[in-house]
């Protein structure tokens, strides 16, 4: 005998409906068409309704054990809940009373994404303040590389979905994927580049001079004046290709050199003001969750976030003052972006 079908929610319906008009569940039966059983088995968990959640008592933990979990969670920052109790020999508590406990002194939080930094680079980064403190940085050019993915960072893909709205589907790659290299400086109110590194191409020593004397040189150094050229600040990070004798000598036989190669402390991405062009430009790159299907179809978003984005170099250029200050004040430690 074959398994008889639920009932629709027509039917639910109309037996609410016969229910208030008076009708016993027999009758129900027969003007639906269906076994009396199940029409009594629906009104009877339509009545008994949702059980009520109760909260089971926690566990007694005494104000010593609080006081010893408080502590233990100030010097376990990310710990667990079940490594911070185990380490105050507290054993027989479910995880739910050990989440109840904790969030009453203390926040699940992740870590802070800071580069390293230890008493080295804390004094470097402030006599770097020190020494450039009255430069002017109207004419010092930052420069930085930026990888660009198909998939956009991990955690960018989420947004707002209305009630009743399913999230869209976004597939993993499972191959393919890849990025494009992007280099880029900015010099007051002027982007300069951005440039595409050649596909495949690691940039060492060699790859990196080639790589600017076929971009920046050509393309924008070689049509300002002379006059430009001689106050100009060139600024690049400490990547091995960059602070290579090699890179350093090329660089001073391109006119680079003591003065107008800025110096650069370990560590300092906070300090570098085209960072914070590079967040603008992804923000426009993958907004709305977008992902690309190609390395060009990505560069050509590049190129448009850069032209959209226009403008706000001056504003990020006009912030070191301020951040040489908050370095010092704050005695080499990291800044805010």
């Amino acid at each position: 005998m074959g398994q008889k079908k639920d009932l629709t929610g027509s039917e639910k319906s109309k037996i609410v409906r016969y229910l208030a008009e008076g009708c016993s569940s027999l009758k129900i039966a027969k003007l639906l068409k269906r076994d009396h059983r199940t029409i009594k088995r629906f009104i009877q968990n339509s009545q008994q309704g949702r059980k009520k959640h109760v909260d089971k008592p926690r566990r007694k933990i005494t104000a010593h054990e609080l006081r010893k979990v408080k502590r233990a969670a100030a010097k376990m920052p990310l710990a667990t809940s079940l490594a911070i109790f185990q380490s105050c020999n507290i054993t027989g508590v479910p995880k739910s009373t050990r989440c109840a406990i904790l969030r009453d002194m203390a926040k699940v939080r992740k870590a802070e994404r800071r580069p390293p930094l230890n008493n080295t680079h804390k004094l470097k980064r402030q006599d770097w303040a020190k020494k450039y403190l009255k430069t002017d940085f109207s004419k010092v050019l930052w420069t930085d590389e930026m990888r660009v993915s198909l998939d956009g960072p991990d955690g960018w893909a989420r947004g707002w979905i209305g009630k009743g709205q399913r999230a869209p589907v976004r597939l993993r790659r499972q191959q393919g994927g890849g990025g494009v290299l992007v280099w880029a400086g900015i010099i007051k109110d002027e982007l300069v580049g951005p440039f595409r590194v050649e596909d495949g191409v690691k940039l060492n020593s060699q790859s990196y001079c080639q790589f600017l004397e076929d971009t920046f040189f050509k393309q924008w150094y070689r049509k300002k004046s002379a006059s430009f050229k001689k106050n100009m600040i060139f600024m690049q990070g400490n990547a091995p290709s960059h602070v290579s004798k090699y890179s350093t000598a090329w660089l001073a036989r391109k006119g680079i050199k003591e003065e107008k190669l800025m110096t650069w402390p370990p560590c300092s991405p906070d300090l570098n003001p085209i960072e914070n062009l590079w967040s603008i430009n992804k923000c426009e790159i993958y907004k709305e969750g977008r992902r690309y299907t190609s390395l060009n179809s990505v560069w050509e978003a590049v190129v448009a976030a850069a032209r959209n984005v226009d403008g706000e170099q001056k504003t990020l250029t006009e912030s070191m003052d301020g951040r040489l200050l908050s370095v010092l004040a704050k005695k080499g430690c990291c800044i805010g972006r």
